[in-house]
């Protein structure tokens, strides 16, 4: 199993794969050799979002983490000199054909099925008309146009598998999420998700050329759920944007969203569905009240996001949540935030809560730490990369209201604590960077590329 930019600390690092350096954009070569010959960098990549597109604005409908992922290392692949192409679900007749993300990074809508939201339920069924759409793109260039195909969550996969093999090229998938996991940790009132795509994350592990996975922890979930060869899986961790999201003046973030400056702030960021579980926030701040009722006058929960998943079915349920508990004026709800104003919320917190049922990795909790704030977290999934616990905050093991009122209120109202672990979140984060998880999937890119043209010769030689 290969540790290609892993969770680990840079120090304790072995990689299998070296990440890529630095390459200007004619300069497609990295240190990295297979079979004793120099890889380069693929000159296009196809990539794969077909339930959700990078334009949109994470925090709402399907639009999160991985969005954010897929746009950030589109990007700084870019800046390397690496085309890339990201083809996503047509969802409005006003959508152009192409739009460009970025220098380099261009956006295909893709018209499949009516030109509307789906749920995300309905996607499988237009599969074939999605990969049709894919097909039609390539089938106007040269033989050889993309390089390798980067599929993301499972619908994707199923697509990227169809056009790989068609084009010929490796196909690299991130799944995300996985059905078994999360079915495992359903949260009440939550969905499980259908054997559909338990089927169909099977066959894309056992087809995929390389498999990434965020963490360890995921890679171990592919081995032992899905019996994924160990050969084909890497472990990159995602990065952070350490431009946007840096440390500031709490009291100028709370001026400009209307907070007291000596507020006690509890803050969520992310998308309403039971498998983020906000709800235990709000149940943790009732009972830090219930032990002192003098909090009442200082404390904020500042709750920003939009409802999502199962959650779209009650999308007032979160209010009607803090009604029941008798703290609906404590409550602050806030839309899907852009980045600058992310970053704001995230400033003007006191402490972050990630109370999720499941989180692959957890990027809310990198980028609130990354603007200096402490981070409470369930000890779930990849949770424990993101956070280390006990320095740049703390690791809850359950879901119990007791124990999340202990955690929150052991740093929000210990400012001393608070304050080393401040410091604290913002090294953690430094460890983290987008260009780093770049270097690294390119160098899992050239690598794959590589087998698959020595594949290829054999076959040629043979055929001779």
């Amino acid at each position: 199993m290969r540790a290609v930019g892993s969770d680990l600390p840079d120090d304790e690092q072995t990689e299998a794969v070296s990440p890529a350096r630095i390459a200007g954009p004619t300069e497609n070569v990295i240190p990295h050799t297979y079979a004793g010959r120099v890889a380069r960098l693929p000159r296009r990549v196809a990539v794969m979002s077909m339930h959700t597109s990078p334009l949109e604005q994470p925090g709402t409908g399907d639009a999160g983490g991985m969005n954010v992922y897929i746009t950030q290392t589109a990007e700084a692949m870019a800046r390397k000199g690496v085309n890339v192409e990201i083809f996503t679900r047509a969802t409005s007749s006003d959508q152009p054909p192409v739009a460009e993300l970025s220098p380099g990074v261009l956006v295909r809508h893709v018209p499949a099925g009516p030109y509307e939201a789906l749920d995300r339920s309905e996607l499988p069924s237009q599969l074939c008309a999605f990969s049709a759409g894919v097909l039609r793109t390539e089938a106007f260039h040269p033989p050889g146009y993309y390089d390798v195909v980067h599929s993301h969550y499972w619908l994707s996969g199923q697509v990227g598998w169809l056009t790989a093999e068609r084009w010929g090229v490796p196909l690299i998938h991130t799944a995300h999420t996985l059905a078994k996991v999360k079915n495992a940790a359903l949260a009440d009132g939550d969905t499980p998700e259908p054997r559909t795509r338990v089927f169909g994350e099977q066959q894309i592990v056992d087809e995929a050329d390389r498999l990434v996975a965020n963490t360890e922890v995921e890679a171990e979930h592919l081995v032992d759920l899905y019996g994924a060869d160990p050969g084909v899986l890497s472990t990159v961790a995602p990065g952070v944007d350490l431009g946007s999201f840096t440390p500031g003046p709490a009291e100028t973030a709370r001026a400009e969203l209307g907070l007291p400056s000596d507020a006690i702030v509890l803050a969520f960021a992310g998308r309403i569905q039971p498998l983020k579980a906000p709800e235990v926030l709000l149940h943790a701040a009732a009972e830090l009240v219930r032990r002192d009722p003098r909090l009442r006058e200082r404390l904020v929960v500042l709750v920003a996001g939009g409802p999502s998943g199962s959650g779209l079915e009650q999308p007032e349920s979160l209010r009607e949540v803090a009604r029941s508990l008798g703290i609906d004026d404590l409550m602050r709800f806030l839309p899907p935030q852009p980045r600058p104003d992310l970053v704001r919320v995230f400033r003007a917190a006191d402490v972050v809560a990630v109370p999720s049922h499941n989180e692959s990795f957890g990027l809310v909790a990198l980028e609130a730490q990354a603007c200096g704030t402490p981070v409470v977290a369930a000890r779930v999934g990849g949770l424990p990369v993101a956070v280390r616990h006990g320095v740049s905050g703390l690791l809850v093991p359950t879901h119990r209201t007791g124990d999340w009122a202990d955690a929150l209120g052991s740093v929000a109202l210990n400012p001393a604590r608070r304050a080393e672990m401040a410091g604290n979140a913002a090294d953690h984060a430094r460890r983290f960077s987008w260009q780093r998880t770049t270097d690294a999937l390119l160098s899992v890119y050239a690598s794959a590329v590589g087998e698959a043209r020595q594949r290829q010769a054999r076959r040629a030689e043979v055929a001779v």
